[in-house]
């Protein structure tokens, strides 16, 4: 098996709803395992939270998350953003309809002053998202 490098994003309680948001996005299938499904028997108020979940995609990517386990801290940041790259124009703009639909674009998809096509946008759960749309060179 070749290996891979792919984001694993933390959120704060709605890894569930996050997820099958970008299922939504992206297509492709989620699995998801609670912390009581991996034997967390005191796990109280966060049985039913994410211990970890998977979503892979028919374009190959692969996203990964999970709600904080207890006693661990939630620090949202700026320290990550997920890039999306490719030449297939109709299904990059596609995730970008759906990713800064209730997000806020920071940087419009626009040709850019490299030529391609870019845009940046945080959306809904507060993950930045960037589309790269490759342009064929001259």
């Amino acid at each position: 098996m070749t290996s891979r490098l792919n984001p694993y994003i933390s959120f704060d309680g709605n890894a569930r709803q996050a997820m099958e948001f970008y299922k939504g996005v992206f297509g492709g299938t989620l699995k998801m395992n609670t912390f009581s499904d991996f034997g967390e028997k005191e796990a109280g108020e966060v049985a039913d939270k994410i211990m970890h979940s998977m979503l892979e995609t028919d374009s190959g990517f692969t996203l990964m998350a999970s709600d904080t386990p207890p006693g661990m801290e939630y620090k949202p940041g700026n320290n990550i953003s997920v890039s999306v790259s490719g030449e297939d124009a109709d299904e990059l703009r596609g995730y970008w309809d759906k990713l800064s639909g209730d997000g806020t674009v920071s940087v419009p998809l626009e040709k850019q002053m490299w030529g391609d096509v870019f845009g940046m946008c945080t959306d809904r759960f507060g993950i930045t998202w960037m589309i790269n749309i490759n342009q064929q060179q001259p």
